[in-house]
């Protein structure tokens, strides 16, 4: 069976094809009258653009593709959200992508992307080797959101305040009276920022004794192992700051085998403030990272990228002009049910 075509269209809608061009592009130089008669014609046609031609004529695709550190952290759902929103309201796509499967079959991370010729890239979460992106970045806008490492030129980076969050998770337990307190640490930039602020609220406050560290890799796993070792050591932690939500769930899993009451005997909290943590039978005490707000300025920093190099005109030019910034969002604390004052101070 034939497929409809756009004059197809402009004959049902009694219109010019040029008109119907205008309509799907969503052009606001169109009657009211007119707009709906080519929806309509549209929908009874059942017609869909060829996206390929129309990528030919404007030299852009309209997608944007998004490369994933981890595609099971649910931390980037929210920021995905964010970033989505923005870019659909403005007429882009994304085509996502997993860094560390391309990685474990030895391709270039962003290879995929670039080779679908997408008009920018953000890359979401940290990266091994953040230099790689340099040649990306010769070619297209790209931003970083929700990592902390050194970016090449002109490459923008949207993401929390880590130390800030670190401090105020640090500052919650102190009030409450804790003495020692344990920090599960992760790993990169994100995870060494927060150790970092974390163990210099707690010298600040004369209490760098009771200042634990012990490494995790943010995994659930990870963070299950760590609150191990620290339950069975000699100074046992009244409370647990873990690097995440999915570490601070290991955390909660150890406790209860130790037969450890939460918050009774340990306060746990996490961050990130994931859909996990807010599940009524976790109620978890977190640090809210602001992520859809950081998906939103990362989408915000690429459409103005695109702009800036003629995206707004329907032109790849390569590179991204201008120097790289770097932009952080205001975490907040939610303090929820797994936090409380310690026992014994």
């Amino acid at each position: 069976m034939r497929q409809p075509t756009i004059r197809d269209v402009a004959d049902r809608a009694g219109v010019s094809k040029s008109l119907v061009s205008l309509v799907l592009r969503g052009s606001e130089q169109v009657r009211p009258e007119r707009r709906e008669a080519v929806l309509r014609a549209v929908r009874e046609l059942g017609y869909r653009p060829n996206t390929a031609a129309r990528s030919l004529s404007e030299q852009r695709t309209r997608t944007v593709g998004v490369l994933l550190n981890d595609l099971r952290n649910p931390w980037f759902v929210d920021l995905l959200d964010g970033l989505n929103s923005l870019l659909h309201d403005n007429g882009l796509h994304m085509l996502l992508a997993d860094a560390r499967l391309n990685r474990r079959t030895g391709q270039d991370p962003a290879g995929p992307l670039l080779d679908l010729r997408v008009d920018g890239l953000v890359v979401v979460g940290t990266l091994p080797d953040p230099a790689a992106l340099a040649e990306a970045a010769a070619r297209l806008p790209v931003v970083v959101a929700g990592a902390r490492e050194p970016a090449p030129a002109g490459v923008d980076v949207v993401a929390n305040d880590d130390e800030r969050g670190a401090r105020l998770v640090t500052e919650h337990l102190i009030g409450l009276g804790h003495r020692r307190i344990a920090h599960i640490a992760g790993y990169g930039a994100v995870g060494e920022l927060r150790r970092r602020s974390f163990e210099a609220v707690m010298r600040a406050h004369g209490l760098a004794d009771g200042a634990l560290v012990e490494t995790g890799d943010m995994t659930e796993e990870g963070g299950y192992r760590a609150t191990v070792r620290l339950l069975s050591g000699p100074d046992r932690p009244t409370a647990v700051f873990a690097v995440n939500d999915i570490c601070a769930i290991g955390a909660l899993s150890a406790a209860e085998e130790s037969g450890l009451r939460v918050p009774r005997d340990l306060s746990v909290v996490g961050y990130d403030n994931t859909s996990i943590a807010r599940l009524r039978h976790v109620w978890l005490t977190t640090v809210d990272n602001a992520s859809h707000e950081v998906g939103r300025r990362a989408a915000r920093c690429l459409l103005d990228r695109l702009a800036g190099t003629g995206g707004a005109g329907g032109v790849r030019l390569a590179g991204t002009g201008g120097a790289g910034g770097v932009r952080l969002a205001a975490p907040t604390l939610e303090v929820r049910g797994t936090t409380g004052r310690p026992l014994t101070s």
